[in-house]
């Protein structure tokens, strides 16, 4: 008959290591795809898999405090990314008609694929504009201020994601070079 016995307190959990960091890095992985594929949620992968590599060392690579940083700078770099459409619309002096029209633009252009996530926020927010006060070159500038407020918010979500990779490589960096 085989005896069970205990696994010594040092090596608790030690079996499951190798799961949790390659779940971790596909999470990662995943979330720097979603930032060019935006239907995947990019930022709370990243911070899921940042998480999950810390507890996979038990925070001894990636301590607690790191992960607040991570936390924070997923948090700026979403809402950045939620605001700066909106932002781009009201600085060209967009109507709550062409807000409204970027919105579910952007929600229908979800099944359109990459180009529709792209070309619907501007479209919607131009014809919202263009409803609201009847002015195709004020539409028009509305839809562009939309894409261009779109871009800057995809550049500071891109600029997010690839700190917080930079940040998971140079803690394993520094924790295995010292």
């Amino acid at each position: 008959m085989l005896v069970h016995q205990k696994q010594p307190a040092h090596l608790k959990g030690q079996a499951m290591t190798p799961i949790w960091i390659i779940l971790a890095i596909a999470l990662l992985l995943a979330g720097a795809a979603g930032t060019i594929y935006p239907v995947l949620p990019s930022l709370p992968f990243m911070l899921a898999g940042a998480w999950l590599l810390a507890f996979a060392q038990q925070y001894e690579v990636i301590s607690s405090t790191v992960l607040w940083l991570i936390a924070v700078l997923c948090a700026l770099g979403m809402a950045m990314d939620f605001v700066a459409g909106v932002l781009g619309a009201k600085y060209t002096g967009a109507s709550q008609t062409a807000l409204w029209g970027a919105f579910i633009g952007g929600l229908s252009g979800l099944v359109l694929g990459i180009v529709g996530i792209i070309i619907g926020p501007l479209l919607g927010a131009a014809i919202g504009e263009f409803v609201a006060r009847r002015d195709i070159l004020l539409a028009g500038k509305v839809g562009i201020g939309t894409f261009v407020g779109f871009i800057i918010g995809t550049v500071a979500k891109i600029g997010a994601a690839l700190t917080v990779l930079l940040i998971c490589l140079a803690n394993y960096v520094i924790y295995w070079t010292t």
